[in-house]
């Protein structure tokens, strides 16, 4: 069986993380997903990061079941392939500056014109409004100022980033939930397609739970914290005998329970003021120590597994040799085997969600620039020589 958006055509006008991850993501599940590339150089993430003889290893997995289609979108000819692939589409994503489309004649009123059916996806910095609309964004510029910057890093320490890029890929997972929820109302004909307006920073601050009420209603600014979970406790990062890390999650009344009589102190466990949530946050610190004078005198290993026979949310820190090696990873399908142009297998990440009936799928690996590009001309009804002459003049490549 496809998946569950086979028959659904996505037309990508975009570059490096945001749009591409959605499209990615559109791809994986069944959708027929032409990206757009400038002819010569397209996308810079073939450039970035490890690379592979020349190509991006990200690349390899940010592209998968993609097909590059190069045109040079500053020449009219070019623009009219775009509009031809959007009249047959179902969905547009892109994450070009805010009134760039416009500009090349490719906006949303050209485009929904020619097919009221369609979607565009359109993620930015800031949004197709507002006052720093026209401002340049990326995804760290959103996570700074989404709020979850602020609130990660040590308690003395300046903000941090926390190791991906963040920012750009919850972008994506909502420009992803608005397509759906388009798509939704133009197959079931409740109405036409839409605009799905996606901001950086409305992303990321999406995600920053109740800051608002608390800072609103309280006066409450939540700063950063390290490893612990303000609010709730004990949940905390806690150094083992070996100098490992692990979390513990123990923050529910019959679990603190038992944590508290596993680590050997059951005063703690049968104390009336921390049976709660709130008279615990009260006494997060010596609790903290209480539990970090456990896990200090025994092996990552050890605490683990003690920790998992009391029952205890707990788990180790991983680094990506961790996920590797992990056989649960390996039996959930999220380490698959990929071959690379020449023939280098290479593990990738598997694909989320699991669907029982309809599940996603690799087709194919990142494609060579280009690759696609007289085909899916041809499926639009370009005759030979026409797309040769597009060829010749530097439209497409």
């Amino acid at each position: 069986m496809g998946g569950p958006l086979q028959g659904i055509r996505v037309v990508e006008i975009g570059t490096l993380i945001a749009a591409p991850f959605a499209a990615r993501l559109m791809a994986e599940f069944g959708a027929d997903v032409i990206k757009i590339e400038a002819p010569e150089t397209g996308d810079p993430l073939r450039k970035w990061r490890k690379l592979h003889e020349g190509t991006s290893l990200w690349w390899y997995l940010q592209s998968r079941n993609k097909k590059s289609v190069c045109v040079n979108l500053k020449s009219p000819d070019g623009v009219e392939v775009v509009k031809r692939l959007a009249a047959d589409a179902d969905v547009v994503i892109e994450n070009l500056r805010p009134g760039a489309l416009e500009k090349l004649g490719l906006g949303w009123d050209v485009l929904h014109a020619l097919n009221p059916k369609l979607t565009m996806v359109r993620i930015s910095g800031y949004g197709q409004s507002g006052p720093y609309r026209d401002r340049p964004g990326f995804g760290a510029i959103g996570e700074a100022m989404g709020g979850i910057r602020y609130t990660t890093g040590e308690v003395d320490g300046a903000p941090a980033r926390v190791g991906v890029s963040l920012g750009d890929s919850l972008a994506s997972l909502h420009g992803v939930i608005g397509a759906l929820m388009s798509l939704l109302r133009v197959k079931t004909g409740q109405g036409e397609g839409q605009v799905v307006d996606v901001s950086l920073v409305e992303s990321v601050f999406n995600l920053m739970e109740s800051l608002v009420p608390e800072y609103d209603l309280l006066g409450h600014v939540r700063e950063r914290s390290g490893g612990a979970l303000p609010g709730i406790a004990p949940s905390n990062t806690y150094r083992t005998e070996d100098d490992g890390f692990v979390v513990i999650a123990g923050n529910s009344d019959p679990i603190f329970k038992r944590l508290m009589h596993l680590i050997g102190r059951p005063d703690l466990a049968d104390d009336p003021a921390l049976a709660h949530n709130d008279g615990r946050v009260k006494q997060v610190a010596m609790l903290d120590q209480a539990i970090t004078a456990w896990t200090s005198h025994h092996s990552t290993e050890d605490v683990l597994a003690a920790l998992e026979g009391a029952e205890v949310p707990a788990g180790r820190i991983y680094s990506v040799a961790d996920i590797v090696a992990d056989p649960h990873y390996q039996a959930r399908e999220m380490l698959l085997q990929a071959q690379l142009p020449g023939g280098v297998s290479v593990k990738m990440p598997g694909i989320v969600p699991k669907l029982s009936d309809t599940p996603g799928e690799v087709r194919w690996q990142g494609p060579t620039l280009g690759e696609h590009t007289g085909s899916v001309l041809s499926e639009l009804g370009f005759a030979v020589e026409d797309i040769e002459r597009l060829r010749r003049e530097g439209t497409v490549q």
